[in-house]
C-alpha cells in the first residue's frame, strides 16, 4: 500500500509570518493539533508547527501570542516522505526518528500529510 492511499489531502497551511494567535485559532476551528508551514517562494521547503511547540513558546514567551510569529516557532524543512512509497517504509521512518507527522510532497509541491493517527487507522483496518 502506498502512502498516498492512506494520507489525508484536505491540509490546513498557514504563513510563516502569521501569529501564534492566528496558528492557534485556525487550529481550533479545525480541530488539528498541527498546521502545514508554506514555503517563502517555490524552491523552499515546507514546515510544520504543533500545538506542543506553540505551548512551549507560549510558557517560555509568557503567555503573549500576538507578538510571536508561526515563523520564530516551527520547524522547517519538515520532515517529508513521498506519496509514492509503501506506508511500511513511511510508518518504520516515523517510529525511527520519533516523528508524528510528516508532510507527503512530490516534486516540492504539497499532496497530504500523514500522521501515526493515520497509519494505526490503516492498521485497524488490516485486522477487520
Amino acid at each position: 500500500m502506498l502512502v498516498e492511499k492512506v494520507m489525508r489531502t484536505n491540509v490546513t497551511t498557514i504563513k510563516p509570518y502569521a501569529t501564534l494567535k492566528e496558528a492557534l485559532q485556525l487550529m481550533k476551528e479545525r480541530q488539528l493539533k498541527a498546521l502545514v508551514v508554506d514555503k517563502n517562494s517555490p524552491s523552499d521547503a515546507y514546515g510544520i508547527i504543533t500545538n506542543t511547540q506553540i505551548l512551549r513558546a507560549i510558557l517560555a514567551e509568557e503567555g503573549d501570542i500576538e507578538l510571536i510569529n508561526v515563523y520564530d516557532v516551527y520547524k522547517k524543512p519538515a520532515f517529508s516522505v513521498s506519496a509514492k512509497i509503501d506506508v511500511k517504509f513511511a510508518a518504520k521512518t516515523m517510529i525511527e526518528h520519533n516523528i508524528k507527522r510528516v508532510v507527503v510532497t512530490d516534486n516540492n509541491e504539497l499532496k497530504g500529510i500523514l500522521s501515526l493517527t493515520d497509519l494505526t487507522h490503516y492498521l485497524m483496518g488490516l485486522v477487520e
